[in-house]
């Protein structure tokens, strides 16, 4: 008897923790992002955003990748992203320089893209036109311009 009573505060503290402990996020099976119009030569980097503000500039990427397109690999698979909303940001860097090569005024002389094809208005495409919902497994086709 002396042991069920030792016993009884481990197991009612056991039981509260069980209760009180938070859900674990649901995760999404994978985020596929795929390039099939891309140019067998340099590299693709693509960066994943969950966020409007790490979207805008004011934060990371969730997830970055950089594909060997120079040797067909045009595609990467983001495994374990929790669902939720999301955009992609890419450019191929043709001449292999790990940078986006602008002209003068600014403007991108390599070819970039967002998540949905979405399209800017004198910049880049908007979260709102960029981002989609990613729960189990979700492919984005994009074709970088």
């Amino acid at each position: 008897m002396k042991t069920v009573a030792a016993i009884a505060p481990v197991l009612a503290l056991a039981a509260a923790l069980t209760v009180a402990a938070p859900a674990a996020p649901a995760f999404a099976a994978d985020l596929t992002v795929a390039f099939p119009s891309a140019a067998p030569q340099g590299q693709i980097m693509v960066a994943v955003f969950n966020s409007e503000a790490n979207y805008g500039g004011e934060g990371q990427p969730a997830q970055v990748a950089m594909l060997d397109a120079a040797a067909g690999q045009t595609s990467v698979t983001f495994d374990g992203l929790p669902d939720g909303d999301y955009a992609v940001r890419a450019f191929h860097d043709l001449n292999g320089d790990d940078k986006m090569n602008t002209n003068p005024f600014g403007m991108p002389v390599e070819p970039f893209a967002f998540s949905n094809n979405a399209v800017g208005n004198m910049g880049p495409a908007s979260w709102e036109r960029a981002k989609f919902a990613a729960a189990g497994a979700t492919t984005q086709s994009i074709d970088l311009k």
